[in-house]
């Protein structure tokens, strides 16, 4: 099956790409959490779900146990859409209470990866790409941008197909 990574920075148009990719009726795979009286959180969400056919199916997987088990349950007719790594990542982080203390994110990011590779269906999946930027002078903005790193490599090594985005326009890496 065909299993594309699409890399970008903040507000690349890296979501709406990846979107455009899928020309069939599709499973969203949300991976951001809803955060209680954040407005502007839920107006970044609308916005997504505004752009959605009304044919796609979107289902909430803020945890791994919930996004490896789509990946893992999805059929060879089945066309998925993970949206995105960096939000997984996030909730990772916050499970672990890892922001201020040093855990092991590797089995985390192992089971993504394996779900990824074993995905029967057509995959499109999303993620930031923070390796560009400035070293972050936070502890935790460190681990963030180091473990994305490593899951955005781990990822591509099993995608036929990786796209980076850079002001709106596609670069294709492999």
């Amino acid at each position: 099956m065909n299993r594309t990574l699409v890399l970008g920075g903040a507000r690349s148009g890296k979501s709406a790409h990846a979107e455009g990719l899928v020309t069939a009726e599709a499973t969203y795979l949300a991976t951001a959490r809803r955060i209680p009286g954040d407005v502007d959180w839920d107006a970044r969400i609308a916005e997504h779900i505004s752009r959605r056919p009304a044919v796609w199916r979107t289902v909430e997987t803020p945890d791994t146990d919930s996004l490896v088990a789509a990946l893992d349950n999805a059929s060879p007719a089945d066309t998925l859409l993970v949206d995105d790594i960096a939000t997984w990542l996030t909730g990772v982080i916050d499970d672990a209470d890892g922001w201020e203390s040093r855990v092991d994110l590797a089995p985390q990011r192992d089971r993504l990866v394996t779900a990824v590779a074993g995905c029967r269906a057509s995959l499109v999946v999303v993620s930031a790409e923070v390796g560009l930027g400035v070293i972050p002078a936070t502890r935790s903005g460190r681990l963030f941008r180091d473990e994305l790193g490593a899951v955005n490599a781990s990822l591509a090594e099993v995608c036929t197909e990786v796209l980076l985005l850079v002001a709106g326009l596609p670069l294709r890496l492999k």
